[in-house]
């Protein structure tokens, strides 16, 4: 299974929208893409394989493994990316503003259920992140 996150980029904040076989899952809100320092930038793009995680702050969510230079990157909720995140990647359900959105953990639900069916069929599930193509 392969998931496509196209982002766009401002100065405040990432915002994206995670598709599989062109159908919208969610939106996402991250950190601005600041040169992919830790904690405070969104990570490159690129392909990514996710992974099941559990911890006891976010319950059930996704690893992204492998992002170069970095560590621990995630999905997992926060409705405010510069107050909730620290470079992870949060799906929302609807965007309210730059870095900001609602309803997260419905979000998550809906992305996990997708990625954990594919994991039961022991398929490899990918996320592609890129940025959005602008039309001329």
């Amino acid at each position: 299974m392969v998931l496509v996150l196209t982002r766009t980029y401002f100065p405040e904040g990432t915002q994206g929208v995670i598709e599989w076989n062109g159908t919208i899952v969610c939106y996402t809100i991250e950190l601005p893409w600041l040169g992919n320092q830790k904690r405070i930038s969104c990570i490159p793009e690129g392909q990514y394989i996710l992974q099941k995680r559990f911890s006891p702050k976010f319950k059930w969510h996704l690893h992204l493994m492998n992002v170069l230079g970095r560590d621990l990157i995630l999905i997992h909720p926060a409705n405010d990316a510069k107050k909730e995140l620290l470079g992870c990647i949060a799906p929302v359900t609807t965007i309210t503003g730059i870095g900001k959105g609602s309803n997260s953990r419905k979000a998550l639900e809906k992305l996990k259920t997708l990625v954990y069916a594919a994991f039961d069929r022991n398929e490899e599930v990918k996320l592609n992140i890129q940025s959005k193509k602008e039309i001329v």
